[in-house]
């Protein structure tokens, strides 16, 4: 089974294993990996905001228009960041690395 890695804002890094077809957002909420997703990845929030390693981001398919949108509104962002409920797992994503960001930015409360 394949495994991915989260590295939390304090820099420890958590292995969990990744089912395939389950987008990392459901991974996160599986392990106990603090990923908020607010909208339960229905792609109307940007709480699942991840920053995907450099060398992770171009094997990922590109994000849709409705994606790129949301991330305008993560807290962070940066030139890899993708939604976790959007990343989908495959076996080319075995040991995929992404980091999880200081905060994010909640607008469905």
């Amino acid at each position: 089974m394949p495994s991915i890695h989260f590295i939390k804002p304090d820099g420890e890094k958590l292995t969990v294993d990744a089912p395939l077809g389950l987008s990392v957002l459901e991974i996160a909420h599986r392990n106990n990996i603090d990923l908020e997703g607010a909208c339960e990845g229905s792609l109307a929030c940007s709480t699942c905001h991840v920053i995907v390693e450099e060398q992770w981001f171009d094997i990922l398919p590109t994000a849709t228009e409705d994606e790129e949108d949301m991330l305008d509104l993560a807290f962070g962002l940066s030139h890899t960041s993708r939604l976790g409920c959007q990343i989908i797992i495959t076996e080319e994503l075995d040991g995929l690395t992404l980091k999880l960001p200081t905060a994010t930015r909640n607008m469905m409360v």
